[in-house]
């Protein structure tokens, strides 16, 4: 073949080849063109449920003792061992009791001894051979001296220092041989002791949950903790589940100036003691009770700036977005929605990253609420 038709045969190819490489990019965008994005729609929960408020708090012992001494002495014994569970009039510690049975020896002789003396002055009193003074000072001694004997019995009772309460105490807070100093003021701190079982939870609320708890009250949709055991539940720090139970037992009567909150307290059982005072949990407070609400997983809620929106499709698949007011979550993963959407709606639960308003997509119906335990 000439090489000047061979040339003219190349080039017709070569654009023979553009063109038909030309029309099917064409072909291929049409078709590309026609996918639309495929997305898991379902209607939002619409469900019964009970809401709960949840709070930060931290567990107290109901009894707390500080274990002081009420005469001064040497300490000679400690009857316990530290950390041990007691009952209440479980002796802790004894004091040197020497000098205490000493003067209870000395109170016992003078009462005696003024005893017989009133008891002799009431005969001679019959007979008029005795004056009236002579009469009161014999009776003032006796009573006296049986002041003073109570007196010298009890601080010898005293140097047995005993538990108040069952509970669990302390370390000894003194060694054995050391001056123990008693009294009403500048007494010896020898140990503590507290409650385990049942326990206290304290936590603090601030005033709109406050006032949105007195309205529920006036309305007679919620009664007052004030006076009524509202139910409560509690998770600890290393807890994931609500797991301990008990009720409300206190609030406070007034609402703290500096920080706006009020006081609250329930109160659970500890059997085992495995909860000590002092450790931190959450606590959850029932608000109410069999409330018709709109759930939806938290995730797939966006936010636009300071509003909150979920992301919806029309009945032509096109999608929009709607504003919602959120409240709190029910569970890990479901949230409560106030308003915006109605259990009517088709909310995309699934690939909504891939959308943008207006575009049309494939809706692939779901149900949600099969897939949360509610």
């Amino acid at each position: 073949m000439p090489i000047q038709k061979l040339r003219a045969f190349c080039t017709f190819a070569v654009v023979a080849a553009s063109i038909v490489l030309v029309a099917c990019n064409k072909e291929e965008s049409v078709v590309q063109a026609t996918v639309l994005t495929e997305v898991d729609v379902s209607n939002p929960i619409s469900a019964v449920v009970d809401i709960w408020d949840e709070y930060t708090g931290r567990f107290e012992a109901v009894n707390f003792v500080e274990i002081k001494a009420r005469v001064s002495g040497y300490l000679d014994e400690i009857k316990f061992e530290d950390g041990q569970n007691v009952k209440a009039g479980d002796i802790l510690f004894v004091i040197d009791q020497r000098p205490f049975e000493i003067e209870l020896q000395s109170a016992q002789s003078k009462l005696d001894i003024t005893e017989k003396e009133y008891k002799r002055g009431i005969e001679l009193k019959t007979n008029n051979s005795i004056s009236q003074e002579e009469f009161d000072r014999r009776a003032s001694e006796y009573q006296l001296a049986k002041a003073a004997y109570a007196k010298a019995k009890l601080d010898l009772e005293f140097t047995e220092v005993k538990s108040p309460i069952d509970g669990v105490v302390s370390r000894d807070l003194v060694n054995i041989g050391n001056l123990v100093t008693g009294g009403a003021s500048g007494s010896t701190l020898l140990t503590t002791v507290v409650s385990v079982d049942p326990i206290h939870f304290y936590f603090d609320a601030g005033e709109r949950d406050l006032l949105k708890y007195l309205r529920l009250a006036q309305s007679d949709t919620r009664k007052s903790s004030r006076t009524y055991p509202n139910e409560v539940k509690v998770r600890l720090q290393d807890e994931t589940n609500f797991s301990h139970f008990g009720v409300m037992d206190f609030v406070d009567n007034r609402v703290d100036n500096s920080t706006g909150t009020i006081q609250g307290r329930a109160i659970f059982e500890n059997k085992d003691g495995f909860i000590l005072p002092g450790l931190f949990g959450r606590i959850s407070l029932i608000e109410t009770k069999n409330t018709k609400v709109i759930l939806v997983p938290d995730a797939i809620i966006g936010t636009e700036q300071s509003r909150k929106y979920i992301t919806v499709i029309d009945g032509n698949n096109k999608v929009g977005r709607k504003y919602v007011t959120v409240g709190k979550l029910h569970t890990q993963v479901l949230r409560i929605i106030e308003s915006g959407i109605t259990a009517e709606d088709k909310i995309i639960v699934n690939g909504f990253v891939r959308t943008r308003p207006g575009a049309t997509v494939s809706p692939n119906i779901v149900d949600i609420s099969k897939q949360y335990d509610i």
